[in-house]
């Protein structure tokens, strides 16, 4: 396994160069990011060049790192039994929304904030490969699109649009596709509200459906479930065993 690493990561530095902006391998997978500039070059040699052929794209994915490894509700002062943890019981328990980032915007603590991860398999070769590219404007994210590349790509790129805001220049049909036709947002940006913005029932006087204001009283809701397992802290093996003798 390592040695068939070892061959993939030195056959995509042959193949890519220096747009590779970064390199990583854990886990038994390596991970590229690419400059949106190069994307399209770089993702179809990676798809025709010897030794690489990724002929499938098996997903694609947006990501908001946005307060990246940051907790959505600050839970010091919280209650460690029950439900509504959070500190305000009352919010709408995103970043943004509950003041922990600010009001109006919020902000990549990595510098970046939107990003689109690219799985790749080659069948050939029975190999694979992660790509990422970061979107160079986080108010108008765009990246191109690589449906020409892949034709899989394009319900994907619907939908990281749909869900993320991310423009994909060069799309055939860039519409929505899991949200409805009126929608107003991004469901999957962190700043957009658990609740979401407004609420549609069929009004029988009009005879259609309608958009409301969202009547649903925000709050967060963390579980939190207390278990006698050696995992925890202050429950050694030993205790967590003897509890369970005691349970039989």
């Amino acid at each position: 396994m390592a040695h068939r690493l070892e061959a993939l990561e030195q056959r995509v530095r042959e193949v890519l160069g220096d747009k590779i902006v970064d390199f990583k391998q854990a886990l038994g997978e390596i991970t590229i990011e690419l400059r949106p500039e190069d994307l399209l070059e770089c993702m179809t040699a990676l798809r025709d060049e010897d030794g690489l052929r990724f002929n499938q794209l098996i997903d694609l994915c947006g990501v908001d790192y946005a307060a990246y490894g940051d907790d959505e509700w600050i839970t010091n002062e919280a209650s460690w039994t029950g439900f509504s943890r959070g500190v305000d019981g009352v919010t709408m328990g995103r970043m943004g929304i509950t003041g922990i980032y600010g009001v109006h915007e919020i902000k990549s603590n990595t510098g970046r904030r939107f990003a689109v991860v690219y799985h790749l398999l080659s069948v050939e070769l029975n190999q694979r490969l992660r790509v990422k590219v970061f979107a160079g404007d986080d108010a108008f994210p765009v990246v191109p699109s690589v449906v020409n590349v892949w034709n899989s790509a394009n319900w994907y790129e619907r939908e990281a649009f749909d869900l993320f805001g991310i423009v994909f220049e060069g799309h055939p049909d860039l519409r929505r596709i899991l949200t409805d036709y009126g929608f107003v947002g991004h469901p999957f940006r962190k700043d957009f509200p658990l609740i979401g913005h407004v609420e549609m029932r069929y009004d029988p006087e009009r005879g259609r459906v309608v958009y409301e204001p969202v009547s649903i009283e925000p709050r967060v809701l963390v579980p939190r479930v207390i278990r006698q397992d050696n995992r925890y802290v202050g429950h050694s093996y030993g205790a967590a065993r003897e509890h369970a003798g005691e349970r039989n």
